[in-house]
């Protein structure tokens, strides 16, 4: 096969969750051009897809010596060294974003995210009102501070924030979900259980309105739907950064079918 042939398939191998072939067809077809970096951001997909987590980073430092504009390298860098848990590495990434595209609020949300992680929820706070100062129609850094105003004890102004976003978008899955987990909080179980559905509704594949769905069901004695929520978030979870608590899970559903079966 010729690159290009290469490509297509290697693309198309990516799209189908084929990450090991598609790892090799890119990496084939990198080999017979030029330094791409169109490729080399594919080849990453690919090994983090995989689990190759050392090695995805190398290459989105690649990609970004080769292009240094090259924002969604630079983002998906920052966002995988948060997803490892490398917290300070992570913030340096949206740093550099910030300091040369000042105009990315996205990044401003990230770093936010980065401090509110680590305990520094006022310092978020000033991340993601930076944000909204260059773009007030933010949801990404309207949910942020709904969060951050939450774990200060704000409960107002963080529902204020939850529904500016629906408001913008009624279709956030994020919004919902946050509201669910305010609800929860304050044991507003069918409340907390009609926004993680609707959640779901606006992205299936959202894994931790799955996880809060299974703990209240638990709350409710309701075993079997708390069994197939816990598999549902199990099956759509897998980022490095969940580990823990898939492992947490995955002990819940083993007795909960050890459970079934007496």
């Amino acid at each position: 096969m010729n690159r290009e042939e290469l490509l297509e398939k290697g693309v198309a191998a990516l799209e189908s969750g084929e990450a090991r072939r598609a790892l090799d067809l890119l990496a084939k077809a990198q080999d017979k051009m030029d330094f791409s970096t169109e490729v080399e951001s594919l080849i990453a997909e690919a090994q983090e897809a995989l689990g190759r987590h050392e090695e995805a980073i190398t290459s989105l430092q690649r990609v970004i010596a080769a292009d240094p504009d090259d924002l969604d390298a630079r983002y998906a860098l920052g966002d995988l060294l948060f997803e490892m848990s490398r917290f300070d590495q992570a913030r340096d990434v949206y740093r550099e974003i910030v300091e040369k595209f000042p105009d990315e609020a996205d990044a401003w949300v990230s770093v936010g995210l980065v401090d509110f992680h680590q305990g520094q929820i006022d310092a978020s706070i000033k991340s993601y009102e930076k944000a909204l100062a260059i773009s007030p129609d933010s949801t990404f850094a309207l949910n942020s501070l709904g969060d951050a105003r939450f774990a200060k004890g704000d409960v107002k102004g963080a529902l204020k924030n939850f529904q500016s976003v629906i408001d913008l978008d009624p279709q956030d899955p994020q919004a919902h979900y946050n509201l669910a987990e305010m609800y929860y909080d304050n044991e507003d179980l069918d409340q907390a259980e009609s926004s993680c559905l609707k959640a779901i509704e606006c992205d299936p594949s959202f894994s931790y309105a799955y996880l809060t769905l299974g703990n209240l069901y638990l709350d409710k004695d309701q075993s079997d739907k708390a069994l197939h929520n816990f598999e549902e978030f199990l099956l759509h979870e897998n980022s490095p950064a969940a580990e823990d608590i898939r492992a947490e899970v995955a002990a819940v559903v083993d007795g909960l079918k050890a459970e079934n079966k007496r």
